[in-house]
């Protein structure tokens, strides 16, 4: 597409988005890798909240949760998903939508790993969602928990990897006047080719 040009340009979409949330670690004050994360109930009723992305693999994006979570629970009844990762700072977002696979292997692992001992502590401690009577029995929770794993705990049963598989994948910058640039990439399936094309703002 002629105009796909600066900062839209390439072929690749998974190499644009890393490219713009490279700038953002530079700009950005908190979170750069935050995604508003949207899912459905069993009743299609939406849900969002914020989670971190972990990875842009070359065909996908990566985040890691509690399987016992909400969250969790509407990814793998629903199988889909859809996130925004917003810049103030670049004044750009991305959109996603598509599939969800769990990533429950040696990634995950190497993940877990890598996040400091209270995160792993608090993973374990943790009954993401679950109604919790006080700060205090949760804080009592991860002493008994820290005592019980000692110092290098081992990734929870219940606690892993996603990863989303778009079918679509939208790139927006601010523009004078509220006329923003967006370029929609889409395909029916991941084996397809991307179709590009340019929205209206």
């Amino acid at each position: 597409m002629s105009d796909r040009t600066g900062i839209f340009a390439g072929e690749d979409p998974f190499a644009i988005a890393r490219s713009w949330l490279k700038e953002a670690e530079a700009s950005e004050p908190n979170d750069p890798n935050a995604i508003a994360l949207a899912t459905v109930d069993e009743t299609g009723l939406p849900n969002s909240r914020m989670v971190l992305l972990k990875e842009i693999e070359d065909g996908a994006f990566v985040f890691y949760t509690n399987y016992e979570s909400a969250k969790a629970q509407e990814l793998d009844h629903a199988g889909k998903a859809a996130f925004v990762m917003h810049w103030k700072s670049l004044r750009r977002q991305i959109r996603v939508r598509g599939a969800i696979t769990r990533e429950d292997g040696p990634q995950a692992d190497e993940y877990y790993k890598s996040r400091s001992l209270k995160s792993r502590l608090g993973a374990w401690a943790s009954k993401q969602s679950q109604p919790l009577d006080s700060r205090g029995s949760l804080m009592a929770e991860v002493a008994k928990i820290t005592a019980m794993k000692g110092p290098n705990p081992e990734r929870p049963p219940f606690w892993g990897g996603y990863r989303l598989v778009p079918v679509e994948i939208e790139f927006w910058a601010d523009g004078a006047f509220r006329l923003h640039d967006r370029f929609r990439w889409r395909r029916r399936n991941a084996n397809d080719e991307w179709e590009i094309v340019r929205l209206n703002p």
